[in-house]
């Protein structure tokens, strides 16, 4: 009989509407299964999904329905990180009105979401730019201010010219805006801050308990909050007296600083030039120096620039006085924002001084060796010893420095210090689309926080939202004119918003009881669902979403609302689908679109393109649909392709033509199992021993319990799921062969064992077709209702095995054995294979090395 055609756009449509009928992923909060919390970072609902979008789903979707047949309550919720820079910026580049926009993209995405076959809770879904969910993330403010966390201080700041508003530290990546792609500038502001600087070291101990996270993700967060160990030191300015301290690790070079470097940001540099003959050469290179990024200044090789302040520090060590300058390489984000330069051994500070003509002293000397400053051409910086300027002459640096810290205690001129890379989180935005800040400015009382009783402070309409460098809120008269919840007296209420990072620092707590009216969630609830079992989205939220959700958390465990100080138990961050795109040099290096292009040049502008692979972004033209791909090919070929892809923690190339494969593997699926159906349907696969079967039905059932022993072990963890869907094309080939072959008098039990367990491991990749198959194979329910299958070990085994001989380290021959033989019959045999007699006859073995099973070295002189 002719198999049934494969009927993609039925078949898919069909099982999607059953699996929704039959809530197969809501999740029983009574079940007395054990818990399963899977989730995927939600997406900003600023456009549609691309297929790049889509591997972090379906990575997910795989895990979740291998865990519901492995007997898992199973929590896999879904909701829209909608408020915030991405959703805002849409809106005004669509001209339309942000929660019109976010709206209709939520609809969308969920439209693909469903055609892809994902399988979410949809019961728990939300949004964070619905007032009954920020609600609650005005509430965590509150908790913070309430706790000392959450500050308001007038600060150089980061400032995005094209978003129109400030921006945390790290949202600005090398300089520039990490939504936007603009170049960063400082600017100095009045804002709100969380004291993230205080949880600091707790962030750093505990990720020792993060066992289960990539090793990169906690390295970058480990990087980005930058422990050091050090001392201050407390500098004086000379004509003031006012204390001007800085951090340093090297205070064995105390002796050697020639001059003080402070940072453009600084907050003391306005007051010491005001008045002065050097203000206004000053204030010019500041305001210059706060147009270049930190990373632009930082970088070994630039230029070094600075100006004198007129103005000098006393070094407490020795008495020196020493000129104070602003440079371009000190930085705010390190120590105090003023170092003390040591030009003889720090090479920074020794080409600045060459630059300027200052002053280079040696302290520190290679052993038995004297250095001379007027003669080095670059500054020593390895370990020596204490050179005749310190009190601690020819003691080694190394040991020098503890005895050093203990001097300055000693003397009150310093102490011991442990200094952090990370700065205060930055949390208000000048712009619309956000949660309000609960806070109201009243003349009498001051800064109060909003009553819990009269959250939400709601977010109201506006025509014109488009971010002009002011809060747009200060605007709206009815929204800023309100009334001090103390003294009942006329106040007015904070303007700026919640950066979104903070509606996504909370968000999975939410999930567990997301119409609850009364609290932001329930404590019973968390405490038994979290932390959150796997957790997977994408590496570039280190140190954003997620260093601020540890931080949430461990803020709210110290306050008594969760159980636990750590969110996710379990992290896998996918690597990125990349596609080819073309940039025009002559253009800025911008990204064209590929219709634009013809024999390698830009239509429009004549000028030459360059091809380059990369990320897939709208900006970069270079996205695939997976609408498209879905109505030319079906969802489970996209699944199967995108997990198939390449090992999912790295980055993939998109290749249309890998596509066509995965279409034509699920063909010949297809054809297959529906041209085997009529003589497998009531048939029981064959559940004996494979002893005394012959060998090409003991070969399908080794490919068979392989396959199932290699797709759990990925599924429990390992995630290489690009070579379990090779696996299951290798037992698909096998399959194929075995129907022609002889298998005994069991044949058809045999074959209906293959057939089933390549059907169900597949599941959770394909689950359409799947599912489908397994219904013309006579089942009624879904495979989501199956147990997992069990691989049998003793199906694993071979009868015999194929050994490597090698001799010197050189293939020379190969042999069959059984598994278990020792190394004399193996010897024995290789002795006898004329590959292997030609290299050893003549010489002396020396030694022999065997790896029982695979390989044996001959090692012959």
């Amino acid at each position: 009989m002719a198999p049934r055609a494969y009927d993609f756009k039925r078949i898919e449509s069909k099982w999607q509407a059953y699996w929704e009928e039959q809530k197969l992923f809501r999740t029983d909060p009574s079940s007395a299964k054990p818990k399963y919390y899977n989730l995927m970072m939600f997406p900003y609902p600023s456009s549609v999904l691309h297929v790049g979008h889509g591997r972090n789903y379906i990575l997910g979707d795989v895990l979740t329905r291998y865990k519901l047949m492995r007997g898992f309550n199973v929590l896999s919720p879904m909701g829209w990180d909608a408020f915030g820079l991405p959703a805002e910026n849409a809106a005004i580049r669509d001209k339309t009105p942000p929660a019109e926009s976010v709206n209709a993209n939520i609809a969308n995405i969920k439209l693909q979401l469903k055609a892809w076959g994902i399988g979410y809770d949809w019961d728990r879904e939300v949004a964070t730019c619905h007032p009954g969910y920020y609600k609650w993330t005005q509430w965590v403010f509150l908790v913070l201010y309430k706790q000392g966390l959450a500050y308001k201080k007038m600060a150089p700041v980061n400032w995005c010219p094209s978003c129109n508003t400030t921006l945390a530290n790290e949202e600005v990546v090398e300089g520039n805006c990490e939504r936007c792609g603009a170049e960063v500038v400082q600017r100095k502001l009045e804002q709100w801050f969380f004291k993230i600087t205080e949880y600091a070291q707790r962030l750093l101990d505990d990720l020792s308990l993060l066992d289960q996270w990539p090793e990169k993700v906690r390295t970058m967060q480990a990087n980005w909050i930058g422990r050091s160990e050090g001392a201050r030191v407390d500098f004086k300015i000379a004509e003031t007296g006012d204390p001007l301290p800085c951090f340093t690790t090297r205070p064995d070079t105390l002796w050697g600083v020639t001059f003080m470097a402070m940072a453009p940001e600084h907050p003391m540099i306005e007051s010491l030039v005001a008045g002065t003959p050097q203000e206004a050469t000053v204030k010019d290179f500041v305001r210059r120096m706060r147009t270049v990024s930190a990373r632009e200044r930082a970088a070994e090789a630039g230029d070094k620039e600075g100006v004198f302040t007129g103005k000098h520090v006393i070094n407490p060590v020795n008495g020196d006085k020493v000129p104070l300058w602003v440079t371009n390489y000190a930085l705010m984000e390190y120590g105090t924002g003023a170092v003390m330069a040591v030009p003889a051994h720090d090479q920074r500070d020794f080409e600045f001084a060459k630059q300027y003509g200052l002053d280079i002293r040696v302290v520190i000397e290679p052993k038995n060796e004297k250095l001379d400053a007027a003669s080095m051409t670059e500054a020593f910086v390895e370990d020596g010893v204490q050179a005749d300027d310190s009190p601690f002459a020819g003691m080694p640096n190394r040991e020098a420095i503890d005895k050093i810290i203990t001097y300055l205690e000693e003397k009150s001129i310093g102490a011991k210090t442990v200094n952090y890379r990370i700065r205060d989180w930055l949390i208000s935005r000048q712009r619309y689309w956000g949660a309000p800040i609960p806070i109201i400015y009243c003349d009498k009382c001051g800064t109060v926080p909003v009553s819990e009783k009269d959250l939400p402070v709601e977010l109201p309409e506006m025509s014109d939202f488009v971010p002009k460098g002011k809060a747009p809120l200060a605007t709206v008269p009815s929204f800023v004119n309100t009334t001090c919840p103390e003294c009942g007296g006329p106040a007015t209420r904070e303007t700026d918003t919640i950066a979104q990072w903070l509606c996504s620092c909370w968000y999975f707590l939410r999930y567990l009881s997301p119409r609850d009216d009364a609290q932001p969630f329930d404590r019973e609830l968390v405490d038994k669902w979290l932390p959150v079992d796997q957790y997977v989205g994408g590496v570039e939220h280190a140190v954003l979403h997620l260093l601020y959700s540890r931080f949430i958390v461990k803020v709210l465990h110290d306050a008594g609302y969760v159980g636990f100080v750590e969110p996710f138990g379990k992290l896998f961050t996918q690597g990125m689908i990349c596609k080819e795109g073309f940039r025009c040099p002559a253009l800025h290096n911008a990204w064209v679109k590929p219709e634009e292009v013809n024999g390698g040049k830009h239509v429009k502008t004549g000028a030459d393109v360059v091809q380059e692979m990369a990320k897939m972004s709208k900006s970069k033209f270079n996205v695939v649909s997976p609408d498209d791909l879905i109505e030319t090919y079906g969802a489970d070929t996209e699944r199967l392709y995108t997990l198939f892809i390449g090992p999912p923690e790295k980055d993939a190339e998109w290749s249309d033509q890998g596509v066509v494969g995965a279409s034509r593997f699920l063909n010949r699926l297809w054809d297959v199992v529906t041209d085997q159906a009529e003589g497998l349907k009531g048939i029981e696969p064959y559940r004996g021993k494979s002893e005394g079967l012959p060998a090409a039905a003991k070969d399908l059932r080794r490919k068979v319990h392989a396959t199932i022993e290699k797709v759990t072990r990925d599924c429990d963890g390992e995630f290489h799921f690009n070579t379990s869907v090779s696996m299951t094309m290798e037992l698909l080939t096998e399959l194929r062969a075995s129907i022609d072959t002889d298998l005994g008098p069991q044949k058809q039990q045999i074959l209906r064992e293959a057939v089933e367990a390549l059907i169900i491991v597949l599941s959770p990749f394909v689950p359409h077709i799947c599912d489908e198959l397994w219904q013309i194979l006579g089942n009624k329910q879904s495979i989501l209702t199956l147990p997992w299958p069990e691989y049998d070990p003793d199906a694993l085994k071979a009868d015999e095995v194929e050994i490597i001989v090698q001799v010197n380290g050189k293939v020379r021959g190969r042999l069959s054995a059984a598994p278990d033989a020792d190394e004399d019959t193996v010897r024995k045999v290789a002795d006898g294979l004329e590959s292997v007699c030609r290299f050893t006859e003549g010489k002396t073995v020396r030694k022999v090395i065997y790896v029982p099973g695979k390989l044996l070295n001959i090692v012959a002189t």
